[in-house]
């Protein structure tokens, strides 16, 4: 099982998976923009719903670890961390 770092960009126009990408800090990170209002939930749910088609994953196999509130986010799934990247 691996977490999967992601920064979301809410009410975006073209949602969908970025690139992978790296904090100050050297720690990788994914790209995702989904087209919901961060506002109950919605934003979270549409990035557990686009990460599932992306991996090819059922959603109930995929969770949000922390960040619930934030756009940095840790997405626990069943893949290891090499799974992970090459399905993205």
């Amino acid at each position: 099982m691996a977490l999967l770092s992601v920064r979301v960009t809410p009410r975006s126009a073209k949602p969908g998976v970025g690139e992978w990408k790296s904090d100050p800090s050297g720690r990788d990170y994914l790209e995702l923009r989904v087209a919901a209002a961060p506002t109950d939930g919605a934003a979270n749910e549409e990035v557990i719903r686009l990460l599932a088609k992306a991996l090819g994953l059922p959603r109930s196999r995929l969770s949000i670890a922390s960040g619930e509130s934030a756009r940095l986010k840790r997405i626990d799934t069943p893949l290891s961390e090499i799974e992970l990247r090459d399905r993205l």
